[in-house]
């Protein structure tokens, strides 16, 4: 039985046979490792059942007795016969609050105004934040140096980063070596190729050489994507076009400038330079690879170590908040919430564009893809070693590296699955997965066997 099924279901079984005990079979767990984010409609509710099904469990550890205790006193009335004996509501409130006094609740969270973010805006104003009894200033960010150092330097206490960033942070790139984690994905898919419109007719990649193309960090899933895509068309990144780095918020502007001939960058930048006509949506990211992650939240060990009940709920809140905005009938509802000011300052309609997947491609077409963004929060280390393959190849970690060792010190998955199971979400039974990139599988047990196939790199 699922820890969120009715416990007081006579025909439910309390202990199923598969490895998480999630599910009613082995077959059925197998089907569902791709994670499932459905989140119950009444929160209250949810707690009530992880908390009763516990005492079930505790006071009738064989099927038969509770299925002859609820024959007697009749499901309906179960429920109250229990709390008779245990504290049931008071259990559920401190189950929904976490265990543990919370070390700070006034926090300060970084962010980049891009959609990637929407999880860890949204959390405010919807309330996900206060749910947890964290009072959080979601601070509006220029660009991914200023995150990166502001978050060092403690002025925040976590951050939205690009998912590579962390690594990169941990590593030493770019900044003196810090140990970085990531609790949670921001977002999956979501970014897009953008060119100006006076190069409609050039949809080859072939036709690109000379090209200024941006992106908006040297250490983000953009400038991976964007160069495995020119490669497998025969472009060299290095030399064959120039790779610009340009803070989101800049980006079209630039465009309109003719100061780069395109980019591969986060919505809402791409559907906003489509919004004011200059430029058009040349593929989205997930054609390059489906399912890819972009985003990441982001905290050091000390605050993990110094804060662990304030780290706890923030992860819970940016976890329930992900739940939230994986469910397609919450996105405008979300696109409305996010869209003032001091969050993402676009007009709702570009927002919707983007998370609804009904979009203008900039070409006179409309366009519907419900993935264009998505929301899984698991922090899938088998992403983290394949953007250790690309620093790699393009030269920015040289050497032998350890990938599972660094993989699994930075993306926090058997955390992350704790918190996810508590809060009745199905995290993955592994960690590790393999998947396609431009039709290319990437067996994240063989990645020196990868980066060595490919014939367009910088080192190794």
């Amino acid at each position: 039985m699922s820890t969120f099924d009715n416990p007081f279901d006579p025909a439910r079984r309390l202990r199923s046979g598969c490895p998480c005990g999630q599910h009613a079979s082995g077959a059925e767990h197998d089907a569902s490792l791709q994670l499932a984010c459905a989140a119950p409609e009444d929160e209250a509710k949810r707690y009530e059942g992880v908390v009763a099904s516990a005492v079930m469990r505790a006071v009738f550890p064989k099927e038969v007795a509770r299925r002859a205790f609820l024959k007697s006193v009749g499901a309906s009335a179960a429920l109250g016969v229990l709390s008779q004996f245990f504290p049931i509501k008071m259990a559920t409130e401190v189950f929904a609050q976490g265990v543990g006094k919370l070390e700070k609740t006034d926090l300060k969270v970084g962010f980049i105004p891009i959609t990637c973010a929407t999880p860890i805006i949204m959390a405010d104003p919807l309330g996900f934040y206060a749910k947890q009894g964290l009072k959080v200033d979601v601070v509006k960010t220029a660009g991914w140096a200023v995150i990166r150092d502001k978050t060092i330097n403690k002025e925040y206490d976590a951050a939205h980063m690009l998912a590579p960033m962390p690594i990169a942070i941990s590593l030493g790139l770019g900044s003196q070596p810090i140990p970085y984690t990531v609790p949670a994905i921001e977002n999956i898919n979501g970014q897009g190729i953008t060119l100006a419109m006076k190069h409609k007719d050039k949809r080859d990649p072939k036709d690109w050489k000379g090209f200024k193309l941006a992106v908006p960090f040297d250490y983000s899933m953009h400038n991976y994507l964007l160069r495995y895509y020119l490669a497998e068309h025969g472009i060299d990144p290095d030399t064959d076009i120039q790779i610009r780095s340009v803070p989101p918020p800049e980006m079209v502007a630039n465009l309109r400038a003719d100061n780069i001939d395109g980019f591969l960058a986060p919505d809402n930048i791409c559907q906003r330079a489509i919004y004011d006509g200059v430029g058009f949506m040349h593929l989205l990211s997930k054609e390059i690879w489906d399912g890819h992650p972009c985003c990441s939240f982001a905290a050091s060990r000390e605050f993990i170590t110094t804060s662990p009940n304030s780290f706890a709920a923030l992860t819970r809140a940016i976890v329930d908040a992900t739940a939230y905005a994986s469910k397609a009938e919450n996105r405008k509802s979300i696109a409305e919430a996010i869209a003032p000011a001091a969050y993402l300052n676009a007009p709702p309609v570009v927002l919707e564009q983007v998370l609804t997947g009904t979009y203008a491609d900039g070409l006179g077409g409309i366009k519907v893809d419900p993935k264009r963004v998505d929301f899984d929060p698991f922090p899938w280390q088998s992403f983290a070693v394949w953007m250790m393959t690309q620093m790699q190849r393009w030269g920015q970690i040289k050497g032998d590296v350890d990938y599972k060792g660094v993989a699994e010190q930075v993306f926090l998955a058997a955390d992350t699955g704790k918190v996810m199971k508590e809060m009745g979400l199905t995290p993955p039974a592994s960690a590790y997965k393999s998947f396609q990139v431009m039709g290319k599988t990437f067996d994240p047990e063989k990645p020196k066997e990868y980066l060595a196939s490919f014939k367009i790199k910088k080192a190794t």
